[in-house]
């Protein structure tokens, strides 16, 4: 059967040529990148529990539906404290019973997300500044009906939602900066600069020919003796990430720190923390609030508003299809001449196979020289192969490999 692929020419100016572009990044210490990340997380380690127990099958659940809630603090140069613990709520849904196994999901997710805190803020004293509630239900029946196989049957997973994914390539310079800056802090800097706490958000603006990348970023107050410690901490900031932007852009580029610190003698204001994170001092989180798939928050391209993070690898379209849109945009761009920009939507129906979308849809802005109508087949073949092999998505997530924010 023929897949509904559409590749179409697309008239419009590409991202580098508009005016302005907006970009941003919720790192991973943001209260919202911690319920992506704690939902992922439990997500993943269901998906062991259950190909473990049941001949590599994953069973049916939806983990994408955590909050955090934030916690109150009392941060101080050389040392605060927490005075109120921040509050991680994990709901969702969840497979408890299969044939004669009893899985205990709720166990497995408070011990999943525990483990993800303590590695990804190691600031955090478990014991006193998180409590993780654990509130799973179980799946709606029609939805487990439609995520099951036959015994013995080999077809791919049917949809089970009527929904869409969206993805772009190739990133424009200012999304370059914003993620090349989010891995250069987590590998580079914050290891030889404990005060840069683990929240940070990166807001790039492009306006024209000139790049400003808005930097607010948590400090831990253990690390900071004082305030002449704080303001120097920020100019090394300044010229170490204005360092690494110049890497991926000729353009001007300006970086400021934490732009709302008023520093006075007799009034000083300034983000400082106890543990790197606003969510210990009145910041919330949710699942899907923060980056999409690829990342990035970016209002100048198409995106879906779905919550990645936490919805099961196998037959979810909301994670499936966004991801695989991105890849399918990457791999497009890289390996066919002629394309300056593109990009791709997957359109599932409820019940059918994920291989055989409702509609893929491609839309290539082709550079200056080229005929689009020479290389739209190439395009259509690595559509139909990235479709072909669609449960690559479902191996690369559970094992790690492929990130959801």
């Amino acid at each position: 059967m023929k897949r509904n692929i559409s590749i179409t020419h697309l008239s419009q100016t590409p991202m580098e040529k508009q005016k302005v572009e907006l970009v941003e990044r919720k790192c991973i210490g943001h209260p919202d990148s911690i319920a992506d990340g704690v939902a992922e997380a439990i997500s993943r380690a269901l998906c062991r529990e259950y190909m473990e127990e049941c001949d590599g099958a994953v069973l049916h659940h939806n983990t994408d539906q955590g909050e955090v809630v934030a916690g109150e603090s009392l941060p101080q140069f050389g040392g605060g404290k927490i005075i109120k613990p921040i509050y991680f709520l994990l709901t969702g849904r969840a497979t408890r019973q299969f044939g004669n196994k009893v899985f205990a999901t709720d166990a497995i997710a408070i011990e999943a997300a525990r483990a993800y805190l303590s590695e990804t803020i190691p600031t955090f004293n478990m014991d006193t500044d998180v409590i993780v509630d654990c509130r799973m239900g179980t799946g709606s029946t029609d939805l487990r009906d439609v995520f099951h196989t036959k015994k013995g049957h080999t077809a791919v997973p049917r949809a089970n939602d009527t929904s869409f994914g969206v993805g772009h390539a190739p990133f424009s310079q200012v999304e370059q900066i914003i993620l090349g800056l989010d891995e250069y802090i987590s590998k580079e800097f914050r290891p030889k600069n404990p005060m840069v706490g683990y929240d940070l958000k990166l807001m790039g603006l492009r306006d024209i020919n000139t790049i400003t990348i808005t930097v607010a970023s948590a400090m831990v107050d253990r690390y900071c003796s004082g305030i002449d410690e704080y303001v120097e901490m920020k100019e090394k900031m300044v010229e170490s990430f204005t360092q690494v932007a110049r890497q991926y852009t000729d353009r001007k580029v300006k970086v400021e720190i934490n732009t709302a610190d008023i520093i006075r003698k007799k009034a000083t204001s300034v983000f400082l923390t106890v543990n790197g994170t606003s969510a210990e001092m009145g910041d919330d989180g949710s699942v899907g609030r923060g980056n999409r798939c690829n990342g990035l928050i970016t209002p100048n391209r198409p995106m879906s508003m779905e919550a990645t993070s936490g919805k099961n690898p196998i037959n979810h379209i909301g994670k499936i299809y966004n991801l695989l849109s991105t890849e399918i945009a990457k791999e497009a761009c890289q390996k066919v001449d002629g394309i300056e920009e593109m990009y791709v939507r997957l359109l599932s129906q409820i019940g059918h196979p994920i291989d055989y979308p409702h509609i893929a849809s491609v839309q290539c802005i082709t550079k200056r020289g080229y005929n689009f109508k020479d290389f739209a087949p190439e395009v259509e073949e690595i559509v139909n192969k990235r479709l072909e092999n669609i449960t690559d998505i479902t191996r690369l997530v559970i094992d790690g490999k492929l990130k959801t924010f």
